[in-house]
């Protein structure tokens, strides 16, 4: 770690360690050392939320995973100008909230989008080709009593509802209609969605015809639990659930109860609620279920990719830039900007290159 007197960052202890590893790999911190800028680990919050006394003397605050934010808790650090997101997603933050004490949120969605839909392309067909229950055949050796007992389906023809069409939604969609598979969505994406030339349905009329039912949606106030138990009534008894994006979309004890009942055919999950799942979660029980610890799109290329960004968001608002136009995809709040001066007054300005 590089000490200067200039723009400081915190790293969250949800996924840095003390020795600048962190759970998604290497991220390049080298490279806020050579443009000028001190980092340092927050201390550790086990029992709740981050205080005002973790942020004291940040400049910002690198997010490795889902600390919660809020306006009352930044105006205690007023110092603090910026809060980057390792990722695509941001609840359990308040942008506009954020945005009202002069602090801007950035995410990383433009370099999350292949690596997420492709997950989602992965455990569709993990789930369509029954890769696990063959997995478990072959590993156990039952090679002659359990060969061929598990059929898969293909999904050539078949149609999947993706619920969430943004850019991973859409990405996704790409992907599989190079398979030769149907794709719709619910009526709440349909303009976006026509765009691509896909039709939008009810959420419970998108369960009845999808084959595949694949959660891209952000989790916000008003789709949490959206997925219930109506839902998986509604769905066909051949039909796989998919979850890539939020465990809390979905009311998981309606699934549980769906995948025992015989009510879906199977599900594919990379996210749970809570996470992580107790150790005696019922899921893990099942033979008809995928599981994932909400890290199935962290690839080498997501870690380089996301890192770039990341990093990049935080040089420059270091600088008290506008992002350029890539970065200010990721730019949740962009309002903040307007008029705002994000860097110290005693802070040197950086090297341009390492912009």
């Amino acid at each position: 770690m590089r000490s200067t007197d200039g723009y400081v960052v915190g790293l969250t202890r949800d996924g840095a360690y003390p020795d600048g590893s962190t759970i998604f790999g290497d991220v390049g911190l080298e490279r806020l050392d050579q443009a000028g800028i001190t980092w340092r680990l927050m201390p550790e919050v086990p029992h709740g939320p981050v205080n005002a006394e973790a942020l004291a003397g940040l400049d910002a605050v690198l997010s490795f995973g889902h600390m919660p934010f809020n306006a009352e808790l930044v105006r205690q650090a007023p110092r603090l100008k910026h809060v980057a997101r390792f990722g695509a997603g941001y609840d359990g933050i308040d942008p506009q909230g954020l945005a009202a004490e002069g602090v801007i949120v950035t995410t990383t969605p433009v370099e999350v989008r292949k690596p997420l839909a492709l997950s989602g392309l992965t455990l569709i067909l993990a789930a369509a080709h029954r890769l696990v229950e063959n997995h478990r055949v072959t590993a156990n050796g039952l090679w002659e009593s359990g060969r061929g007992g598990h059929r898969g389906q293909g999904i050539d023809g078949r149609t999947v509802g993706i619920i969430g069409f943004g850019s991973v939604g859409t990405q996704l969609a790409e992907y599989l209609r190079h398979l030769g598979v149907a794709v719709i969505t619910t009526d709440r994406n349909s303009s976006r969605a026509a765009d691509h030339g896909i039709a939008g349905f009810p959420l419970l009329e998108l369960a009845s015809r999808s084959d595949f039912v694949v959660v891209t949606a952000a989790l916000t106030g008003e789709t949490r639990g959206m997925v219930d138990a109506d839902f998986f009534a509604a769905m066909k008894r051949s039909a796989h659930f998919v979850n890539i994006a939020r465990g809390a979309l979905v009311d998981q004890a309606a699934l549980t109860r769906a995948l025992v009942d015989g009510t879906i055919a199977g599900a594919a999950l990379d996210v749970f609620d809570p996470e992580p799942p107790s150790k005696d979660d019922p899921l893990f029980a099942l033979d008809n279920v995928i599981l994932s610890p909400h890290a199935l799109c962290w690839t080498a290329d997501f870690t380089r990719d996301v890192s770039a960004s990341v990093i990049a968001s935080v040089i420059q608002a270091s600088h008290g830039n506008v992002p350029d136009a890539a970065l200010s995809r990721g730019l949740v709040n962009a309002s903040t900007w307007r008029g705002a001066s994000l860097q110290p007054a005693d802070a040197q300005p950086a090297d341009a290159q390492h912009a």
